[in-house]
């Protein structure tokens, strides 16, 4: 195991999608992308308004020189989770995962410095297991999925046609990073930002809830599970959701079972935040994420780490020792220490 400091919460839209999409374009008709000389959209199934392709998902450059700025040695990057598809059929999702995996893949063939996470046709469970299982042997950290297996038609992630997928995650101890998505759907979260601010917090929360109380880290033992931004409020939550459990009189799975079973990176801002994740579920379960490079993402990630109050041994754990545990960390990845 090297010594290196990862960054597990990182995002990539590789430009091979972009040059490459024409000739697929016919393996799904339900996706659109639309250009103009500053930026490229894409617009799926049921989308009033294209989602814009933020540019700097795509520049490694400048990426590259704030991961020195910042001593980071090594990511996992992830697709763009508004780009993942999730309200096409299940056919053209499976083409439209394979084709994201694939550019993303052949793009950082020869970047040690990024490990990537693969997509997966989420709206079909058994798709969905088809292509994690692909991407055990492509050269991938793990996959990052989002938290609405329909889109913006919802649906949740504990439904039994899932089970397939969670099955595939278990037998393969295969590592799952779930990221909130941008349909938050309250009115009153309109303002502000507070649909970013807040509405992506009460939706990993949501989400995995029902994951907790479905008992789904208990049925599927060598799942991995990895939570964004700290995992929302389940930390600070978790006593009520054991309460809610206590008065459902044997309906469901206790929620601290679960809990205890998953993975947090520390994409939380405060350092008090963090040691109180840490306290909850144990310095061993929490790993350096950024948000990269969205503006909602952590300037400086290593500070809530570095300026924290657990021994060197637990900082160098979190800082990417746990990380090289949890995820597929490429063999050649990068040290520039």
């Amino acid at each position: 195991m090297k010594s290196i400091v990862v960054d597990i919460h990182a995002h990539y839209t590789p430009r091979l999608l972009l040059e490459r999409f024409e000739s697929h374009a016919g393996d799904f008709p339900g996706v659109k992308l639309e250009r103009n000389d500053k930026a490229a959209s894409l617009r799926f199934p049921g989308d009033a308004e294209a989602r814009s392709i933020m540019p700097p998902l795509a520049d490694l450059d400048a990426r590259r020189e704030w991961m020195d700025a910042n001593a980071i040695d090594h990511q996992l990057v992830g697709g763009w989770v508004e780009g993942f598809g999730y309200e096409l059929p299940a056919r053209e999702g499976l083409a439209w995962s394979r084709f994201q995996n694939a550019c993303m893949r052949d793009a950082l063939a020869d970047e040690p410095r990024f490990t990537p996470l693969a997509t997966v046709p989420l709206q079909d469970g058994a798709l969905a297991a088809e292509v994690l299982a692909e991407t055990v042997d492509h050269g991938f950290a793990g996959v990052m999925i989002g938290t609405l297996p329909k889109g913006a038609a919802g649906d949740n992630l504990d439904d039994a046609s899932l089970d397939p997928f969670w099955d595939a995650a278990s037998r393969l101890g295969a590592a799952i990073y779930l990221h909130p998505q941008a349909f938050c759907g309250q009115a009153r979260l309109a303002d502000y930002r507070l649909d970013n601010a807040l509405g992506r917090l009460e939706d990993t929360s949501i989400a995995v809830s029902r994951l907790l109380y479905s008992g789904h880290l208990l049925r599927f033992p060598g799942l991995k599970l990895v939570l964004s931004h700290g995992g929302g409020t389940l930390p600070y939550a978790l006593g009520r959701l054991a309460r809610g459990h206590a008065n459902l009189k044997g309906k469901g799975a206790d929620p601290r079972q679960g809990f205890a079973a998953m993975y947090f990176d520390s994409c939380v801002f405060d350092v008090d935040a963090l040691e109180y994740l840490a306290h909850k579920a144990g310095p061993e379960r929490v790993m350096l994420g950024s948000d990269s490079p969205f503006p909602m993402g952590d300037p400086q990630p290593r500070a809530v780490i570095d300026n924290s109050a657990f021994t060197a041994g637990q900082k160098e754990a979190m800082l990417g020792t746990t990380a090289q545990q949890v995820f597929r960390v490429r063999a050649d990845c990068w040290c520039g220490r």
